[in-house]
């Protein structure tokens, strides 16, 4: 037999050979197919799916363990995992399709638009991690939906609008190891994990009750602003059991269940009393204040100076709210700690009775415009993500704001401190932000910012950087904010920075999460951020003045190489589409066409993904400075070392995606 088998291979036989090869390709190509068509299927599916621009049947999703699909995560020719982060994707997640995939131990969708109820993810028993934070989510989730999961460690469901009990199917996974559910609507009971899990976050929902003994090692911050809980880490609970029915006749209805409570002293008691006597006088000032809205409905106009990402894009904007309550609680009632010795203009009594509207609510916290007694216009900023610091290390870093002094700074002009509230005081800039100027509506009474505005902004921005930079040697990032609706406008177009130097004050978790210097190439290959950070982020903001584009980074918490603003205007100068790249909408331009160019390449220097390229802080607002229009002669030179400068990206943009892979 087996001198047959040598023999057969030695002198094969023609016709069995193309078999057994017609057989092999068919396989091949069938489960090939299959992969293909399943994901191809998938991206019909979403809404906005052009970010996977690149998935095609042209070519191969996997080539060994590299991808030749942006998103595609490989593992010896097989996809074993899916990471379609900050894209822009939306619609409903179909799991069907995703179920087809049976090598598939990976799934994250963070920082899209997905919405809907949370899909039936238990149909993929085998997944080891999914991240679904930061997208549109709703509904309550089933009790039993993540049973059998017997490899699931990573679960993030974070900053959705998930609603109901959290499901106690999580606490049967046996190796669950992180769990972030902060920011939904969950309510009731945290479920008794018994199972080795690192780390949880419960913090903004409205759960109760006692924490379980086995999360009691956590942090407090990961069960903040949850009004009901109690139990270490927070503090202690008192058992209040409810008096018993008095009845003639026994009953045999069940009694109500136990109550738990946070201990109350005789001191809290004493301040919910007072509190309830503030709380009527703000409800007296809110008829006060309705009556005379009534008589003048045009009392207060909506206004653009905000904290979110730009005015346009929120309702809020354009709501009005005729008291204070929004703005503070009845328990915020203390005293405001001025910065700049003025004592005497208003006090936190002044801000209760003020009328107030909202002006944003951004990824930080929220701001409010109130207008006081005297006819002061002030924007109170409400920040929520500041609640770890503490008392003496927030006056202090305060106190430092305060003595910083520059023409193109916004001051901090007062600051209340309560644990779990922080409220930052700076007058109101009537003409708002430079993104509301760059992307909002423009008419022919507010028409668009001209090239001479748009230079002479942002020559004061890097002044102002520069001096935080001086003042603030000690920080990593002296601002570590910066973006356009940061940057606010008087009537002459002067610059003002704000929400500047507030990374000691922030929690650490929520400043990876929300604030801008984190979008940075650096963080996301590394971790890491520089005062080269700040450089970036001024580079992506003068683009975004030279283009009238939204940066992407604006809108997503991560970076991402193939959809931030420099990539798009090297595609354009690749293209040769150069003249492309300035806002239409820019008047003014006749002429300067030199010092446009001259601007874009100081821009793009500013947003090389590695570091140690970029240009230090004091050159780029020197070159900015020195800036002098350049003559038609000039001009086909510059565009020449914008040229350079983008094939410089282009080799750094391949190793890069390589990198993310």
């Amino acid at each position: 037999m087996g001198t047959h088998i040598a023999r057969l291979v030695r002198t094969p036989n023609p016709s069995l050979l193309l078999v057994l090869l017609s057989l092999l390709q068919l396989a091949f190509v069938s489960f090939g197919n299959t992969d293909i068509e399943n994901l191809l299927t998938f991206k019909d599916s979403l809404s906005s799916p052009s970010s996977l621009r690149n998935w095609n049947a042209s070519i191969t999703p996997c080539n060994g363990d590299i991808a030749n699909w942006i998103g595609v995560l490989c593992l010896k020719n097989k996809i074993w995992g899916l990471q379609l982060e900050s894209m822009g994707l939306g619609g409903l997640v179909n799991i069907e399709i995703l179920d087809a995939m049976p090598t598939l131990r990976i799934i994250s969708l963070m920082n899209n638009n997905f919405e809907g109820k949370i899909p039936e993810i238990k149909k993929l028993g085998e997944l080891k991690a999914l991240y679904l934070s930061n997208n549109r989510f709703t509904g309550d989730i089933p009790d039993n939906a993540f049973e059998g999961m017997r490899s699931l460690k990573n679960l993030f469901l974070a900053n959705n609008a998930f609603t109901g009990k959290i499901p106690s199917s999580l606490a049967t996974l046996p190796r669950l190891l992180v769990l972030k559910m902060e920011g939904n609507q969950f309510v009731g009971r945290i479920p008794d994990f018994k199972q080795n899990v690192k780390v949880v976050n419960f913090a903004n929902n409205e759960l109760e009750g006692p924490i379980p003994a086995s999360l009691s090692n956590m942090s407090a911050s990961m069960f903040s602003a949850n009004k009901n809980l109690c139990g270490p880490p927070l503090e202690k609970c008192s058992l209040i059991s409810p008096p018993p029915i008095q009845s003639a006749v026994p009953s045999a209805s069940p009694q109500p269940p136990p109550i738990y409570k946070k201990t109350i002293s005789a001191l809290q008691i004493t301040l919910t009393v007072i509190s309830i006597l503030l709380l009527l006088a703000i409800i007296a000032t809110v008829i006060f204040v309705l009556s005379k809205r009534k008589q003048n409905p045009g009392l207060l106009n909506a206004a653009d100076h905000d904290s979110s990402m730009l005015p346009s894009n929120s309702n809020d904007q354009e709501k009005k709210v005729s008291d204070s309550g929004g703005m503070m609680k009845r328990s915020d009632y203390g005293k405001l700690i001025f910065l700049k010795g003025e004592i005497d203009r208003f006090d936190l009594h002044d801000l209760l009775r003020a009328s107030a509207e909202v002006l944003g609510s951004g990824n930080l916290g929220a701001s409010y415009k109130a207008v006081i007694m005297n006819g002061e216009a002030l924007v109170v900023k409400r920040y929520k993500q500041m609640n770890n610091v503490g008392r003496e290390e927030f006056h202090e870093h305060m106190r430092r704001l305060g003595r910083l002094d520059h023409e193109n700074l916004l001051p901090v002009e007062a600051y209340y401190y309560r644990k779990e509230e922080k409220l930052l005081v700076c007058n109101f800039m009537e003409d708002g932000s430079l993104a509301s100027h760059l992307h909002g509506n423009h008419s022919v009474d507010k028409p668009s910012l001209d090239w001479r505005s748009r230079l002479k902004i942002i020559k004061g921005v890097g002044r102002g950087l520069t001096y935080l930079y001086n003042e603030l040697p000690s920080l990593v990032v002296p601002h570590g904010h910066l973006k356009s609706s940061n940057v606010l406008l008087n009537d002459n177009f002067e610059p003002f920075l704000c929400d500047y130097a507030l990374r000691p004050v922030i929690n650490q978790e929520q400043a990876h999460m929300y604030m801008t210097a984190y979008r940075s190439p650096e963080h996301a290959i590394n971790g890491r951020i520089s005062r080269k950070t700040d450089v970036w982020c001024l580079g992506i903001l003068i683009l975004e003045i030279l283009t009238g584009k939204i940066p992407e980074n604006y809108l997503t918490s991560s970076y991402d190489s193939n959809t931030n603003l420099a990539t798009l205007v090297n595609e354009m100068v690749k293209d040769k589409r150069t003249s492309e790249i300035f806002d239409v909408e820019m008047r003014g331009t006749k002429n300067s066409k030199g010092e446009m160019i001259c601007l874009l390449k100081i821009g793009l220097s500013c947003c090389e993904d590695d570091p140690d390229t970029r240009p230090e802080l004091k050159e780029v607002v020197q070159e900015i400075e020195e800036m002098k229009d350049r003559d038609k002669h000039e001009l086909s030179s510059t565009i020449g070392e914008v040229n350079a400068i983008m094939s410089s990206r282009n080799a750094r943009d391949g190793a890069f995606s390589s990198f993310n892979r």
